[in-house]
């Protein structure tokens, strides 16, 4: 599946299984736990999404980064 890169902001490939972010044009490759870490630190507009991958977010506003760093 194809997606932006975060880096160089060309097409990168999704793993089906969502394992794996990899992009030809600037040699990315990192897991998909670490792809959606770097896009929610970088990118201020995705960075609520980091409540939905935090194990809990009791005490904690949604998509604090808190639980990341």
């Amino acid at each position: 599946m194809k997606i932006k890169c975060p880096k160089c902001k060309e097409d990168a490939d999704l793993a089906m299984d969502y394992s794996v972010v990899k992009c030809s044009s600037c040699d990315l490759d990192m897991s998909y736990g670490e792809y959606v870490k770097f896009v929610a630190h970088n990118e201020s507009k995705y960075s609520d999404i980091l409540g939905d991958y935090a194990s809990s977010t009791e005490g904690h506003t949604s998509g604090s980064l808190d639980e990341w760093d």
